[in-house]
């Protein structure tokens, strides 16, 4: 797995094959950064469960200004901080359970990207904390990646994409 466009076009991501990651296909991802890539320049991003990273990479390759990468497991923090060590970003990576994590930081963001474990119920409780404490930079987005599940959340709806059982949806504050 490679970052598909910007200035690290062609970097290989080294975390994919970690048991419990479930990178975005390329074909997804450039679909998916195509729905986006007007909100990308200069965006302060959250990976909350970044995995192999390929989603908050993707964005910092193509001009946002900041990355916070998090993830519970150790191990792929290790690797997300050897793929980006080479990188002249500002880019945070931490080993933080998402729920620690958003209820303690204080930072505000411009764009989040959501794709946690799919047999587990935490889209719907990340969203939940992101909106009471207000994570989401009005006119933010969160883009939202899974299989079988009702998103619940107050945030507007603005685009919906589905590959086979994988469905895209993106909502702005």
């Amino acid at each position: 797995m490679r970052i598909i466009s910007g200035k690290y076009k062609g970097k290989k991501l080294n975390a994919y094959d970690i048991e419990g990651t479930r990178p975005t296909m390329n074909r997804v991802k450039e679909s998916l950064f195509g729905m986006i890539q007007s909100y990308v320049p200069d965006a302060v991003v959250l990976d909350l469960f970044a995995g192999s990273g390929s989603l908050g990479i993707e964005a910092i390759s193509n001009g946002a200004k900041r990355l916070v990468l998090t993830d519970n497991n150790k191990k792929i923090t290790d690797i997300l901080k050897d793929t980006t060590k080479s990188f002249n970003d500002d880019i945070l990576i931490l080993n933080i359970d998402y729920k620690k994590y958003l209820k303690e930081t204080n930072e505000k963001f411009d764009i989040i990207f959501l794709d946690p474990p799919y047999r587990a119920d935490l889209m719907n409780k990340a969203l939940r904390i992101i909106e009471e404490r207000e994570i989401l930079n009005k006119g933010g987005i969160v883009v939202c990646e899974f299989e079988n599940i009702k998103i619940e959340t107050n945030l507007e709806l603005i685009k919906e994409k589905s590959y086979g059982p994988k469905t895209i949806q993106i909502y702005r504050s």
